[in-house]
């Protein structure tokens, strides 16, 4: 059977590491290849897009891929929309392997919006301190709201066109004292985030609700009604759909 593992979420590791110690599986893992160090995984890895739906598709014919799963970052909504169609297209299974959202806890106190415009304007006009945890990629919704100070946090070198910043090189997981101190030390009045539901970058929302800061949630564009949000999980259902019949057409 041939897998093929669009990756981009931390739960894209630990399935190649399952698929990896299967001799009945052939799996190949995909990076879109923004992150410009990701971490290797233990199954031949491909960098780079595909060229769309249509391009998957191809790719999919022509690696005789047998079943697709779709464990991107919750907020690749375009990646997964093309897995969505490509798998379609060529009759194969799609399994989506996606870790829930954090849900809103006592003393949480989430400012929920639907995308980074949104989140902008929830900053308001009056100067405030901002942690801007949402990577480097949509950095640049934030620079029509100068008056604000951001502190940025990024895997990946950025050299974003605010007047005040202050930009951080870091890879999680950050615990929950270190983001308290990060967030007493450079004074924050509020943060941003992405609803990505990882544990690795919990901790800035634990310390949010210790320190009782307001955190500005983007809600994630899309969330699989039927997604597997465990890697062992997303095997078993791989093995399951890989021991039916093929499903194309001839």
């Amino acid at each position: 059977m041939r897998v093929l593992v669009l990756g981009g979420a931390s739960e894209a590791s630990a399935l190649a590491t399952l698929l990896a110690a299967r001799s009945d599986i052939e799996a190949i893992m995909s990076f879109a290849g923004r992150t410009r160090a990701p971490v290797a995984p233990p199954i031949p890895l491909r960098i780079g897009g595909f060229g769309g739906a249509d391009g998957l598709a191809a790719y999919l014919a022509a690696e005789r891929i047998d079943v697709l799963v779709d464990a991107t970052h919750p907020f690749a909504e375009q990646i997964s929309r093309n897995a969505r169609t490509a798998a379609a297209r060529s009759n194969i299974p799609l399994i989506i392997l996606s870790r829930p959202a954090w849900a809103r806890e006592t003393g949480d106190r989430w400012i929920e919006v639907p995308d980074m415009a949104s989140a902008v304007g929830a900053l308001g006009d009056k100067s405030r301190r901002v942690f801007l945890a949402i990577g480097r990629l949509q950095l640049a919704a934030f620079e029509a709201a100068q008056q604000h100070f951001y502190l940025i946090r990024s895997i990946d070198p950025v050299a974003p066109a605010f007047q005040h910043c202050r930009v951080i090189a870091a890879r999680g997981p950050f615990d929950a004292d270190a983001e308290e101190r990060l967030l007493r030390d450079e004074m924050i009045d509020v943060i941003v985030a992405k609803n990505s539901g990882s544990p690795a970058v919990f901790g800035k929302i634990l310390a949010a609700r210790r320190l009782r800061l307001p955190v500005i949630m983007v809600e994630r564009p899309y969330d699989a009604l039927n997604a597997s949000h465990d890697p062992a999980e997303a095997l078993d259902l791989i093995l399951r759909h890989g021991a039916r019949p093929a499903l194309r057409g001839v």
